[in-house]
């Protein structure tokens, strides 16, 4: 991307962040999928840990919802490192 984020449409990019919110007893992860275009929410996870299974249920969720390119998710997760991203 070399941090060109400009779309001319929905749907061309989404980028994907985890962050953190302290509860009394430890941490609630939440990971976010936001379309660059609209920067609207389009898919979102929560868990107590910080597993690869929390980021692909917010992705799952943003492919459910928009059905991007017949299913195919328009986001290249450079971050990640699970062999579930290879690309």
């Amino acid at each position: 991307m070399k941090r060109d984020f400009q779309t001319h449409g929905p749907n061309q990019l989404w980028v994907a962040d985890i962050t953190y919110v302290p509860t009394w007893s430890r941490f609630l992860y939440v990971a976010v999928v936001l379309d660059a275009w609209s920067r609207r929410v389009v898919g979102w996870a929560f868990a107590m840990h910080l597993r690869f299974e929390l980021v692909m249920a917010a992705l799952e969720m943003a492919v459910r919802r928009r059905q991007p390119n017949g299913g195919d998710p328009p986001l290249r997760p450079k971050k990640y490192t699970s062999v579930a991203f290879g690309t």
